[in-house]
């Protein structure tokens, strides 16, 4: 999807069509969780301060977030998917991998499949989305984000070589940032150069992640889609509009968190026995402190076990976020059943 929050919010508030919008936090404190393509233009991006946004962009309209709102819409959404098939593999709330190779509709094309799905989620519900269509995954998840917004590219077999070859090295899907600057130091600007590199440079420099540079640079992604994944962990977090200082304000302001983690634990149905406490200081340094339990905690002890995280060791800087989170889940991969990927070429679309 689109800027999908930010779209949501001016699709529900016409007021704020076509003007930049933030999704989350305030110009004070907090991060922008998503950005309108009008806030973009002035530099304004997801995982941005919200401080640094309302400099970028005096003129910046910060709305906050309504996961329930975007979670309903999203389910609309994935209800059009499963039109065309069940191998959905949902990313988020806002981008899934469809393999339509086989399909409900008997479509032969994916292209045409890619523009009919478009079509029926800005029918359905106003909003516009954006499509790549590839062989693998991790080329049809750079072809979508090709001709953002209200767009779709193909990368056909043939061309992906050439096309990989050119890719500046930030775009390559699972590059980030800092992976990006440390190619860039190697000299590794584009697929080209990164193709340049042997499997044991790549291995030395890179660690385990050098064998997925050098496939996917060479289009090789051996990913399935799968249809359903296995949930890791559970977790709530909250920014403060100002920063904590005393140990009852934190564990004052804990409990709406663990409050929340509660509520996520019940309607999810599950258990785990590591609790996690999540602590970001005023100056962005993070700390976590964990605890493993030899059961699975009932509320009242998994309260206990936050609190004593909490209480672990003494906090000596003020504190702008806190955060809770469950893993070691009551889930295993059996109880989960998996789809199969057809192994036909031309199989994945990104949206």
């Amino acid at each position: 999807m689109d800027a999908f929050y930010a779209s949501v919010e001016q699709l529900d508030h016409p007021e704020w069509r076509g003007k930049p919008l933030a999704v989350g936090g305030n110009e004070g404190r907090g991060v922008v969780a998503a950005a309108s393509y009008e806030a973009r233009k002035f530099g304004v991006y997801s995982a941005m301060s919200s401080a640094l946004a309302a400099k970028k962009c005096p003129n910046l309209i910060f709305a906050r977030p309504r996961f329930d709102r975007y979670k309903e819409i999203s389910n609309q959404i994935r209800e059009i998917f499963y039109e065309y098939t069940d191998l959905v593999e949902p990313l988020s709330l806002d981008e899934a991998f469809l393999d339509v190779t086989e399909n409900k509709k008997g479509l032969k094309s994916a292209i045409l499949i890619a523009r009919q799905i478009r079509a029926k989620i800005k029918e359905k519900t106003g909003l516009n989305a954006s499509a790549g269509v590839s062989y693998n995954k991790f080329l049809a998840k750079t072809a979508s984000d090709l001709n953002k917004p209200n767009g779709q590219a193909v990368i056909l077999p043939e061309e992906a070589a050439a096309f990989l070859e050119k890719l500046p090295i930030g775009k390559f899907f699972g590059i980030g940032k800092v992976t990006a600057e440390k190619m860039q130091n190697l000299g590794i600007h584009t697929g080209k150069d990164l193709k340049e590199y042997s499997l044991q440079f790549l291995s030395k420099k890179f660690g385990k992640s050098g064998l997925h540079y050098f496939n996917i640079v060479r289009g090789i992604h051996l990913s399935e889609v799968q249809p359903h994944r296995v949930r890791k962990s559970l977790s709530a977090e909250n920014t403060f509009e100002k920063d904590l200082i005393t140990i009852q304000e934190l564990e004052d302001y804990l409990r709406p968190v663990f409050e929340e983690v509660i509520k996520r634990i019940e309607r999810n149905g599950i258990k785990g026995r590591t609790i996690t406490l999540k602590i970001k200081h005023a100056d962005f340094t993070l700390q976590t402190r964990s605890r493993t339990l030899e059961q699975y905690p009932d509320e009242d002890t998994f309260w206990k076990i936050a609190l004593e995280l909490l209480h672990q060791e003494e906090i000596l800087q003020p504190v702008r976020l806190l955060g809770l989170g469950l893993s070691n889940l009551n889930i295993t991969e059996e109880q989960v059943h998996f789809g199969v990927q057809l192994r036909i070429p031309f199989e994945s679309t990104a949206f």
